[in-house]
């Protein structure tokens, strides 16, 4: 199936790690113009070499700590300064903040910065864009929600689906989409450092319907397919990838 995203530009933030890098990679390999933003630049030159030698077009690489003040101007204005305009954002960078009831202030403002006030604040410096091109994707890699401890980006994911649904009722008529993807199981060099092989297994096997623990390019395809043209009338939702680990039914 042709994905018509052949030379859509992309921010994609988190990029050298993981479900980033993931998207990152299966952006470009539909033709797609990628500006790869994360810490680590060593970690992304490996990903573009990758995509470089598959054909596709090598990704723009901005070294740039999305917590710094600036990050939403830096990141916009690198991108457009690269690529002359922004299609398709893709928030992915974010952390999980377990705290407990006594945490101080700021650990709270720590977490809510990264996982809710980041990723909204540069969706807001893109928007102009893409409402100048009456065309945009935004999409959000969140969370679960169905909290078992108190974890502050927990709240903050809570925060960027509510956000998101009201963003929705206000771009929709420029022909601009924004969704959010909470992961499931997703694997990473983090979960097999932290989980023995066993852990997994049995976790798999008693949690998640289809029994397995789910790959970064797993829910990958998902965020490429509501990049796309074809995801036209999806907006406003979130859409868990996550072999049927969640139990609710909407």
């Amino acid at each position: 199936m042709d994905l018509q995203l052949r030379d859509k530009i992309a921010v994609v933030t988190g990029a050298s790690m993981g479900i980033g890098r993931a998207i990152a990679k299966a952006l470009a390999a539909e033709g797609v113009r990628v500006v790869g933003v994360a810490r680590r630049l060593d970690l992304m030159e490996t990903m573009a070499e990758e995509v470089a030698a598959a054909g596709h077009p090598r990704p723009v690489l901005l070294a740039q700590d999305i917590m710094a003040p600036d990050a939403a101007a830096a990141i916009r204005d690198a991108a457009l300064s690269a690529l002359g305009r922004v299609d398709i954002l893709v928030n992915n960078a974010g952390g999980s903040r377990v705290l407990p009831i006594d945490a101080p202030e700021e650990r709270w403002v720590e977490a809510m910065t990264l996982n809710f006030d980041r990723p909204r604040q540069l969706t807001h410096a893109l928007l102009p864009t893409m409402i100048e091109h009456r065309w945009g994707r935004i999409i959000n890699i969140t969370g679960k929600s169905e909290p078992e401890h108190l974890n502050a980006a927990f709240a903050a994911k809570a925060g960027i689906h509510a956000w998101a649904k009201g963003l929705s009722r206000e771009v929709g008529q420029y022909g601009i989409t924004i969704n959010s993807i909470p992961p499931g199981r997703i694997m990473s060099e983090q979960i097999r450092r932290n989980y023995p092989e066993d852990y997994r297994r049995h976790f798999a096997e008693t949690e998640i319907p289809v029994r397995y623990w789910g790959e970064p390019e797993d829910l990958a395809v998902m965020a490429v397919w509501l990049a796309s043209p074809l995801a036209r009338y999806v907006t406003g939702t979130v859409i868990p990838v996550d072999g049927g680990l969640r139990r609710y039914q909407f």
